[in-house]
């Protein structure tokens, strides 16, 4: 009775493991799979313009370009950077009112 007890000690132990990776939930979503679809049509994809003899070949190679620009070392940059400082604009004095401190 006790190694009938203990066979089922290891089994639930090894048997746990397994059961924690099912419940992983690997499914896309709607926002995923549009941000796909752009990517694959951006490098060079139309699904419109696909036919029945070059289907796998296009969709295969347009998703190949987008693994290579995904993994190149780089990419492409999105927004804007620039240097130097802002040209700072003297303060408008158009009401007639002066100035309360002459710097004396």
């Amino acid at each position: 009775m006790k190694s009938f007890v203990k066979a089922v000690a290891v089994a639930a132990l090894v048997v746990a493991p397994a059961l924690s990776f099912a419940q992983a939930d690997s499914s896309l979503t709607r926002a995923q799979v549009k941000q796909d679809l752009r990517q694959v049509e951006a490098a060079g994809y139309d699904p419109s313009r696909s036919d029945q003899t070059s289907y796998p070949s296009d969709i295969q190679a347009a998703e190949g370009r987008v693994a290579r620009q995904n993994g190149a070392y780089g990419g492409t940059a999105d927004g804007r950077s620039a240097s130097g400082t802002r040209n700072m604009m003297p303060p408008l004095n158009d009401d007639g009112t002066k100035p309360v401190y002459f710097g004396r």
